[in-house]
């Protein structure tokens, strides 16, 4: 059985392994991890997708936070029936950076992985998420154009907003990005303190990608599949959200913070 452990003290990713100091947890008849995995997932009125939602998480994660954003469907009775161990975190400010920060800090796995609640993310990419964080990543950045992804989600205008919007990261920050504004990301909890998130809004994604170039940290692409929202209207705004973003950008661009000499990124894909 091949086994994957973090060290509880590394700063440093890497393939160890101790038997003798880990719980591992099946992941399949020829694989086990070690390090806890949480999910956490941001919902504000969402009971119909979560049902999706639910049935594509692996058993093995170690647990999943639903951050409820002031529902007022059955969105938190739904998700305590599906999944009877979840933590529901009630937000208490607004937007979807403010209930992530919110639901990171609940979070008592060594990998944190941020999914939607929309029905549009596939659970079952977790564990490419989770390969390449165990196999040297700091951070695995979900990419629907990387090779192997897609989006069935996506306008026109929404795809040419996210690539100018990316190549203005890559420009300006030294990244090698496929894709700026994608949610579906995961990390070690230990890079929450070199990115200190402070943005309540949508444009959190685009601000943990800049952040973790500008601190040096190492990232994988990790090729995704983005389907519909199942049910309800998105809030999503190109031309509004698509301003939010080039602000945070134009905002990181100008401060020094945690700037290194040279961005990591690893190539490749953990499929």
């Amino acid at each position: 059985m091949s086994s994957f452990l973090r060290p509880a003290d590394a700063e440093e990713p890497s393939l160890t392994l101790l038997p003798d100091q880990a719980v591992y947890r099946p992941v399949s008849s020829h694989l086990a991890i070690a390090p806890p995995v949480s999910v956490v997932i941001p919902a504000m009125n969402e009971a119909e997708n979560l049902p999706y939602v639910f049935k594509t998480l692996p058993d093995w994660i170690h647990e999943v936070i639903l951050v409820d954003g002031n529902s007022t469907d059955d969105t938190v009775r739904v998700a305590r029936d599906l999944w009877p161990d979840v933590t529901v975190v009630p937000q208490r400010g607004k937007g979807k950076g403010d209930a992530l920060i919110s639901g990171f800090a609940a979070c008592t796995g060594e990998i944190i992985v941020m999914i939607d609640a929309d029905g549009s993310a596939d659970g079952g990419e977790i564990v490419s998420y989770v390969s390449a964080l165990v196999s040297g990543a700091d951070f695995a950045k979900g990419s629907r154009f990387a090779n192997g992804g897609g989006t069935d989600d996506m306008t026109p205008v929404r795809k040419l907003g996210n690539r100018i919007l990316t190549a203005v990261v890559n420009t300006k920050f030294g990244a090698r990005y496929t894709d700026l504004c994608y949610g579906y990301n995961a990390f070690w909890r230990h890079c929450l303190d070199k990115i200190a998130l402070d943005c309540a809004g949508f444009e959190v994604e685009t601000l943990m990608n800049i952040r973790v170039v500008k601190a040096g940290l190492r990232v994988q692409e990790i090729p995704s599949h983005e389907y519909n929202r199942i049910h309800g209207v998105s809030n999503l705004r190109a031309v509004r959200d698509g301003l939010r973003v080039l602000r945070v950008i134009l905002r990181e661009r100008g401060s020094r913070r945690n700037r290194p000499a040279r961005p990591a990124l690893i190539t490749g894909n953990a499929r």
